[in-house]
């Protein structure tokens, strides 16, 4: 046997076991997941740089309740939804909502597919505010109901910004009211 052959057969039975271990249990805590985390939510906010993708106008016809997220965190939250004449009213009920640092530094995105106009859910940003100028679909309230802010909308990719095996925003929402 020579000494490469001999390294392989070595490193073969660690490598099977590495990816069982990967690939079986819980995926959320996987590296690929862990990633997936960060990378998604500013894709997505990075969209917003893109007009033809930001929405102008809040849908209509969205589930009662959509999965949400706080970037850079993994506890998933959801927002019940309701409209104010043509605005939406989302109440966020989770884990991590943003304590406020600075009046400018937290918004909310609403993500629609853009291949099947459907709403996956709403991400909650701790950073710059797009500019007052920049079409508001409506707001989110957290914190106990005592905190607002403004909530975009975007057309993203879906499947480029979140994995199947470990979704951005857990499972899809619900069936339209």
């Amino acid at each position: 046997m020579t000494r490469c052959s001999a390294t392989v057969s070595r490193v073969t039975p660690l490598l099977l076991t590495s990816l069982a271990v990967g690939c079986g249990g819980d995926r959320s805590r996987s590296p690929t997941c862990g990633l997936a985390l960060l990378v998604g939510p500013r894709l997505i906010q990075q969209q917003l740089s893109v007009l033809p993708y930001v929405l102008t106008d809040a849908p209509r016809g969205l589930a009662a309740s959509l999965p949400a997220l706080v970037a850079g965190t993994a506890q998933q939250g959801e927002v019940a939804v309701a409209y104010g004449g043509q605005r939406l009213i989302l109440i966020y009920q989770g884990p991590n909502f943003p304590a406020f640092p600075t009046d400018s530094a937290v918004y909310a995105v609403l993500v629609v597919d853009d291949s099947t106009q459907r709403a996956q859910g709403v991400l909650v940003y701790e950073s710059v505010r797009p500019p007052p100028t920049f079409p508001q679909l409506g707001t989110v309230k957290g914190g106990g109901g005592d905190k607002t802010i403004p909530l975009y909308g975007v057309r993203v990719d879906w499947p480029s910004v979140s994995n199947p095996r470990c979704p951005l925003l857990g499972a899809p929402a619900q069936a339209p009211r």
